[in-house]
């Protein structure tokens, strides 16, 4: 479904000259993804792994290489199949607007697509599907909890029926019971909707719950491609140093 060719990133440098010179966040990466899978992304901070995903997602361009979906470059694709690829990032508050009730959020993705009949009963289905009650709809960010609003911002990810769902870091910002409890429903949702997800995180435990396939991502470098039920099998470095960090064992 998703495939990246020699992907290149490079931002220019602060402080510097004239602002001359250039800082590499993404070097060289390729991969696919399958229709159907769930595909982990895991690196530390400032490993490149959100910068390769707003270049999926076409809000930014490559220096070079490609990115595909279907056969055709993402922008593309994108606006043939409005709606049919969507994201939740990690900040829930910065996501929806403060000033915006509930329901508004929720439906914004709809009405931007001139979906605007019957969006009340839209909206009470897929607060059933995010496990929430109706009477949030008409509340206010700061009314909800962290794993309430990041709730509402699954349920308006999934408003526009997509295909593919990044998540970038959507679950790090939470308690971690609430963090067991969204990576259930995200599960639940994937099944439901028949979904692609792309799951960027740095919690590996996470990760190995979710996804069937995990892309370990070091200085802007794919260093690992491997199955999750194959894990322990890895012979790269910077993975064994993770797997270790989480589970005390030697490889």
């Amino acid at each position: 479904m998703i495939e990246l060719k020699e992907v290149c990133k490079s931002y220019s440098k602060t402080g510097t000259l004239f602002g001359m010179g250039k800082t590499p966040v993404v070097e060289r990466v390729s991969f696919s993804i399958e229709k159907g899978e769930c595909v982990g992304l895991i690196g530390e901070s400032g490993s490149g792994k959100s910068t390769l995903g707003r270049m999926i997602l076409g809000l930014e361009q490559p220096d070079s290489g490609t990115v595909e979906i279907e056969g055709l470059p993402v922008r593309q694709w994108a606006k043939r199949n409005r709606g049919k690829m969507s994201v939740v990032f990690q900040d829930y508050a910065s996501s929806v607007n403060p000033g915006y009730l509930m329901k508004e959020v929720i439906v914004e993705p709809l009405f931007a697509q001139g979906q605007k009949q019957g969006w009340e009963a839209k909206v009470k289905e897929l607060l059933q599907y995010v496990e929430l009650p109706t009477d949030i709809l008409n509340r206010y960010p700061h009314e909800l909890s962290g794993g309430q609003l990041q709730r509402v911002c699954i349920a308006r990810a999934i408003s526009t029926n997509p295909s593919f769902l990044i998540l970038d870091e959507a679950i790090s910002s939470l308690d971690v019971s609430v963090q067991a409890q969204v990576l259930d429903l995200l599960e639940n949702i994937k099944k439901e909707f028949a979904l692609t997800y792309l799951f960027i995180a740095h919690d590996l435990q996470a990760v190995t719950k979710l996804c069937n396939r995990i892309l370990f991502m070091y200085r802007g470098n794919i260093v690992e491609q491997i199955n999750t039920s194959e894990l322990y099998h890895t012979k790269n470095e910077y993975a064994k140093r993770l797997l270790e960090s989480v589970i005390c064992f030697e490889i």
